[in-house]
């Protein structure tokens, strides 16, 4: 593979699967202590700070250091700041319904169900969405114009989601709002801020490691399947079926884009019959 040694690759694969499958073990025993399984989304950052440590560390010798630094600092900075702000958002609370309901369904053991169907599934994914990562710190040359792109994209998406984020809690925060649709600041003009951050920073990332055509096809399945699982998988489409159901939703959404920023839709105006 060209501008990656192989060996060193096959290394950083397997070593980077046990790390983010340790990260999940360790949670599922810590969850399935307390009985409280919505633990998983802290770890889910914590698991790709992990990983992009793990392969900083391993590449020593074999990537260019600037790239290998910029990368595993982007990757642990996005991860730590998720992980400390759904540890926050979740403090006090009891179970995510999300697993709640899953769980309800098990056909057998809930804690084994939990493990196989939340825990290592998200271990794997870690893994698999990570690939820029571990790929971009083998790379040898030094950071380039697509990697600056991809910084700056990488930049943006966390300006975005941390700043949609901290919006939504000031606006949960005051008891004016109980029951009220966030509408405001970047929940105007998309209705999932957070997940369009996430968006970006994941093609930044993927950007990082686009050297040849051999590390961008390899490393391409990465934000794919990211963008695939906050645009139909666990998030855009489950919180909409979620609160489809609360006043105000569905003027809501009517007005604001689903996904990609744009200025909010004006109302509608009512038709007036034709005077005879």
């Amino acid at each position: 593979m060209t501008f990656v040694d192989t060996g060193a690759l096959v290394l950083l694969l397997a070593v980077s699967a046990g790390t983010a499958t340790a990260v999940m073990l360790i949670t599922f025993v810590m969850g399935n202590a307390r009985g409280l399984h919505r633990i998983v989304d802290v770890a889910w950052g914590v698991a790709f700070a992990a990983v992009a440590l793990v392969s900083w560390s391993l590449s020593d010798g074999y990537g260019d250091d600037g790239r290998r630094a910029v990368v595993a600092l982007a990757t642990v900075v996005w991860g730590l700041r998720l992980a400390v702000h759904i540890a926050r958002r979740g403090r006090g609370h009891g179970e995510d319904p999300r697993y709640a309901r899953m769980l309800d369904r098990a056909p057998g053991s809930r804690s084994l169900y939990a493990l196989r169907k939340v825990y290592l599934l998200q271990g794997g994914l870690v893994w698999l969405v990570s690939l820029p990562v571990q790929v971009a710190s083998l790379v040898p040359e030094p950071l380039d114009a697509t990697a600056a792109v991809g910084l700056t994209s990488w930049a943006v998406g966390v300006c975005f989601e941390a700043t949609g984020d901290h919006q939504l809690a000031r606006f949960k925060a005051d008891p004016a709002n109980k029951g009220r649709i966030m509408d405001r600041g970047l929940w105007s003009w998309t209705r999932h801020p957070n997940y369009f951050g996430d968006f970006l920073v994941w093609w930044g990332l993927y950007l990082m490691a686009c050297v040849s055509w051999q590390t961008a096809l390899l490393t391409v399945v990465s934000p794919l399947v990211m963008s695939g699982l906050l645009v139909f998988g666990s998030g855009k489409r489950l919180l909409e079926n979620h609160m489809a159901q609360r006043p105000g939703y569905a003027e809501y959404r009517a007005r604001t884009s689903g996904f990609l920023p744009r200025p909010p839709r004006r109302p509608a105006r009512p038709s007036r019959a034709r005077e005879r």
